[in-house]
């Protein structure tokens, strides 16, 4: 009895060590493509690597790579295109980890519209959100298709993506997500159709990326983070129905039909391995964004992106 008393005193006598603390700047406001962070969260995985994680929706979406450069959250979700880009404009980032693998961004039109192939763009209005890359993302499939951007009117729609194209403001929209805008005109009752990046002459890249200040990051903390999130990318491979009822039960405004689409589109294009890298896939686009004008010059891939698991 004494021995286990005197265990007992020890025990509370000294308190479990406190987690580390660690802040993440989502892209946008929580949706299903932030499914393994939340999941990550909600099922204790991030608890049992000893990370207090606080996870913030931006009020601008293009704020969060700017707060990490700042030093003001240890990561934040972003997208590889942009990553490029932001690098050679001198900001201190680094991809670490991968968020969903597979582009989502698309060149949405109307299903029942004018245009049926690219080529039909040819004086048309194209839509836009986001100035530089995307601009650059259509006149790579213009070209691709023997026309360039001289050949259409871009527009800046400010986010309003399929809204613009339901309006018929617009013949076209680059950066609508195929996992969202799609389901959100289906059940707005106006089918569209994605013509894909990726099958259009431009190369394969990583949609959204875990990107970390690259001058000071510490690597052991988002080893940890990174291993907490597959572990959640593999509950919701295994366990796709009740992944889904723990995220869509963390707020009332997941718990729609756009989302549930959303969740199940987007499930198959998380990153199994997030910590992993290609090496050649950031190496490619770096090449497509100097021959498309937008950068001066190539960076080398360590300064792109880390294996931070790499010793």
């Amino acid at each position: 009895m004494k021995i286990l008393f005197l265990l007992f005193a020890l025990l509370i006598s000294f308190p479990a060590q406190a987690a580390d603390k660690f802040t993440i700047i989502l892209d946008w406001f929580i949706n299903p493509d932030h499914g393994p962070i939340i999941i990550a969260q909600e099922k204790g995985y991030f608890k049992d690597v000893g990370l207090d994680v606080e996870i913030i929706a931006p009020a601008n979406p293009a704020d969060p790579p700017k707060m990490v450069a700042a030093g003001n959250a240890d990561l934040a979700v972003s997208y590889q295109p942009q990553l490029h880009l932001q690098i050679h404009e001198g900001l201190p980032l680094v991809r670490v980890g991968t968020l969903v693998a597979t582009p989502l961004s698309c060149l949405l039109v109307l299903k029942d519209g004018p245009i049926k192939s690219i080529k039909d763009l040819k004086g048309r209005k194209v839509g836009y959100s986001v100035a530089g890359v995307e601009e650059a993302l259509v006149d790579a499939v213009l070209k691709n298709n023997g026309l360039s951007v001289k050949d259409v009117e871009l527009i800046n729609v400010n986010w309003s993506l399929s809204p613009s194209l339901m309006s018929k403001q617009v013949d076209a929209v680059i950066g609508a997500f195929r996992n969202f805008e799609l389901n959100q005109m289906e059940i707005e009752g106006t089918k569209g159709h994605c013509f894909y990046l990726e099958e259009e002459g431009l190369p394969s890249y990583d949609e959204l990326i875990y990107v970390a200040k690259s001058d000071s990051l510490d690597k052991d903390k988002i080893q940890r983070f990174l291993g907490a999130v597959e572990l959640a990318t593999q509950y919701i491979v295994n366990h796709p129905k009740e992944s889904w009822t723990v995220f869509s039960g963390t707020s009332k405004e997941l718990q729609d039909d756009l989302n549930a689409r959303a969740w199940v589109d987007t499930l198959p294009r998380f990153a199994l391995r997030p910590a992993a890298l290609d090496a050649g896939r950031y190496v490619r686009f770096e090449k497509f964004m100097k021959e498309s004008g937008m950068i001066p010059s190539l960076n080398p891939i360590e300064k792109i992106a880390i294996d931070v698991t790499a010793r």
